[in-house]
């Protein structure tokens, strides 16, 4: 059981023992996982091409999207405004303009790689039997190189244990998310187990959806992709109608993007003193997507 795990999770903690300092390697690696990320949805999509009784699958794929965004997003947004009234935090208002319309069209690019993986695969009807051995190579590498991103995120242990909110923002997100999953498990009838993992994802789509289509095949992976990708589209409109009064909800709600992905969005519409905040919390989410959904894949 946790043989299968180690196996997985070994390359991660191999790259996170790597210090890099140059910053064109590390420019270098964070361009070849960029890469790696949109061959392995193309896999994915492969996969679902291979799937018998696709209709009926995607079906699935989107009653369990719906229900775990749904259930997820009710219970973070239940509890975080608390940590608003509880925590107040200082915003304040930025005046650049950021390309809100690029941002958003990077996130539909990767739907857009899921659905031409699965368009070539219904059209070639080629042999699909390799895809699986291969997205499990690739997700081998990717988790190697995503260790060395994470040791080098510029983060070091002080800096995230001095920042109480970031901790507890992440503590938030973490339990509720949790308790999000049982009930989209009990609601949809499916295995604990399952719905710990799918609610594990903490908006990093991409890799959430490798990890669970690696663990529990294509119909797992794409809603969780999809899951996790709803979540960075309704945070990239959600902070900045909601961060001048309530910022630790939207830092929370953005999940481990608040370290890069919606970064900017924070900063310009909370202000710098947001940064920092924004930056352990991503950084504690991230870390532990890949740790949490591993092991419960594993049980």
């Amino acid at each position: 059981m946790f043989s299968g795990m180690l196996f997985i999770f070994l390359p991660l903690i191999i790259g996170y023992l790597i210090p890099v300092k140059k910053e064109s390697v590390l420019a270098f690696i964070n361009a070849q996982t960029s890469r790696l990320v949109l061959v392995i949805l193309a896999l994915m999509g492969l996969s679902l091409a291979g799937l018998d009784n696709l209709g009926e699958n995607l079906s699935q794929i989107l009653l369990y999207t719906l229900t775990f965004f749904l259930c997820i997003s009710v219970c973070n947004l239940l509890v975080l405004p608390l940590l608003d009234k509880r925590f107040p935090m200082t915003t304040q208002h930025g005046h650049q303009q950021l390309p809100k319309a690029k941002m958003l069209l990077e996130s539909v690019k990767l739907i857009l790689v899921v659905a031409a993986g699965l368009l070539a695969g219904l059209l070639l009807n080629m042999d699909l039997s390799w895809v699986d051995q291969a997205s499990e190579i690739i997700l081998l590498v990717l988790l190697f190189l995503i260790g060395i991103q994470l040791r080098n995120s510029g983060m070091t242990l002080k800096q995230i244990l001095l920042n109480r909110q970031g901790m507890m923002i992440a503590l938030v997100m973490i339990t509720t998310s949790l308790i999000g999953g049982l009930i989209a498990a009990w609601m949809l009838n499916i295995p604990v187990t399952h719905g710990l993992a799918m609610a594990s994802g903490f908006g990093w789509y991409s890799l959430a959806g490798i990890l669970m289509g690696d663990g529990l095949g294509p119909v797992y992976g794409g809603a969780a992709f999809l899951n996790e990708l709803m979540r960075e589209l309704i945070a990239l409109t959600m902070i900045p109608a909601l961060i001048s009064r309530y910022p630790n909800t939207a830092i929370g709600y953005a999940g481990a993007t608040a370290m890069d992905f919606t970064l900017p969005v924070i900063q310009n519409c909370g202000g710098i003193r947001c940064v920092p905040i924004a930056i352990v919390s991503g950084f504690i989410l991230s870390l532990l997507v890949p740790v949490l959904m591993l092991f419960f894949l594993s049980l």
